[in-house]
């Protein structure tokens, strides 16, 4: 069975999504330690409630990325993780450990890649006048956000939104999706060709989200 490394910076609320996963026998892997490269982060409470091994990997500790990132390589392979998930790790990781790492390496965007990659998303959402917006799940490449895309959830943008309602439902997709996309991974249903994901899942072609209704 695959273990996994999940690296955070915050909250962790997409970590407690793949550890009440994992407890309903929803994922196929387990979650074999958990890295917050933010001391104090409360993500690590849910860690440690879950009963989790947890690390704290402070980048204010490191002389430089390198070193900081090979310290999270370490901690990943002592642990015997052969997937890293991003569960809101707000770091940028050296080109040298994504290829490390590659198609290894998974990531969650709050918003539909390629648009609106990086920081504060949802008010660059709001302010371009997009009408659906949602969440992605990628393998990272060195590159800000890129990498070949695993799967996608869309999101309505509602009047009247602002930016913490619109996170809010973005982040309930995001619940739903990290989990499924990473137990396609884990069960060998995802194939990179190139820089595209080839997907062993159904797709219902005939499902549209339209906003406003018609």
């Amino acid at each position: 069975m695959t273990r996994l490394a999940v690296f955070i910076s915050g909250r962790g609320s997409n970590l407690q999504a793949l550890i009440d996963a994992r407890a309903r026998g929803e994922l196929a892997g387990e979650i074999g330690v958990v890295v917050s490269s933010r001391t104090g982060a409360p993500g690590l409470e849910r860690a440690q409630e879950a009963g989790l091994r947890h690390r704290v990997v402070d980048a204010a500790d490191y002389a430089s990325r390198e070193d900081f990132d090979a310290e999270l390589d370490n901690v990943a392979n002592q642990a015997g993780c052969g997937l890293i998930c991003l569960a809101g790790f707000m770091r940028i990781l050296t080109p040298g450990f994504a290829d490390a790492w590659r198609n290894r390496l998974v990531n969650i965007h709050p918003a539909l890649l390629p648009a609106f990659p990086g920081t504060a998303c949802h008010r660059r959402v709001l302010e371009s006048g997009v009408m659906i917006t949602g969440c992605t799940v990628h393998f990272v490449r060195p590159a800000l956000d890129a990498g070949p895309i695993i799967a996608q959830a869309a999101v309505p943008v509602l009047p009247g939104d602002d930016e913490r309602s619109l996170a809010d439902r973005v982040l309930v997709a995001e619940h739903r999706l990290y989990p499924m996309a990473l137990n396609l991974v884990l069960q060998g249903r995802v194939r990179v060709i190139g820089e595209r994901v080839v997907v062993d899942a159904p797709v219902r072609p005939g499902d549209m989200l339209v906003n406003p209704a018609p």
